[in-house]
């Protein structure tokens, strides 16, 4: 896989910050260069080259002078199926399966192609959900954070897309989980050999670690191995 410049990269997170994360609607002013690139934690440069890719994809508008706007009429067509697929009542089971098949691939690209500062974050956010659970606090939404930056590390748009589908099935894993102490002590000794792996680009490990810590939430919800 060819490896994509940086630029292309960071229109590539600030896209997803408008689809995937919502942070940003359509006419919304983006955060300036300064605060920006410190955020992404990129240059200035490579800043303004991602803000020009976005604009050819009529994704963002440059207004000289005044910044950086999301397009009003923006919209993402390929999110329409999704959004139903989202708002469809879908059983806890059918979105475990669906994460026990999608998100140990996640892990395994992840620890491919992560950059070094992506595999920071993902770390950062695992020592944060391991507090919150030692300190008996809510962690979701430091665990759907947790799990998206695995996604956004693979680098493939349509996993990135998939993660909002799943943020139900996350939810509801870490209520069970809190009401289980067993249950949190698989949680925190699941994240750190994925953390791991991760951190030693050992992608195959990254796989199975995510695969077991998968199998051990489907366990808390009881669901069967085998269903009809």
């Amino acid at each position: 896989m060819a490896q994509k410049r940086l630029s292309d990269r960071v229109a590539d997170t600030i896209l997803s910050m408008i689809v995937v994360d919502k942070k940003f609607k359509p006419g919304d002013k983006l955060p300036n260069e300064n605060e920006f690139s410190e955020i992404l934690q990129v240059s200035r440069t490579t800043l303004r080259e991602a803000f020009r890719i976005l604009a050819a994809g009529r994704v963002v508008e440059i207004r000289r002078g005044r910044g950086t706007y999301v397009r009003e009429d923006f919209a993402d067509p390929s999110m329409d199926a999704l959004s139903d697929l989202t708002a469809a009542r879908v059983g806890a089971g059918d979105l475990y399966e669906m994460r026990l098949i999608f998100e140990p691939e996640a892990a395994y690209y992840a620890a491919r192609r992560a950059t070094d500062r992506e595999l920071e974050r993902i770390l950062e956010l695992g020592e944060q959900i391991e507090e919150l659970i030692l300190e008996g606090r809510d962690r979701r939404a430091v665990e759907q954070e947790f799990h998206k930056a695995i996604a956004r590390a693979t680098h493939n748009e349509f996993m990135n897309r998939l993660m909002p589908i799943l943020f139900s099935a996350i939810d509801k894993g870490v209520t069970l989980s809190r009401e289980k102490r067993e249950a949190e002590e698989n949680t925190v000794s699941d994240h750190r050999m994925l953390m791991q792996f991760l951190q030693s680009r050992n992608a195959e490990g990254a796989r199975y670690a995510m695969k077991i810590h998968m199998m051990h939430a489907i366990e808390q919800l009881d669901i069967p191995k085998d269903r009809p």
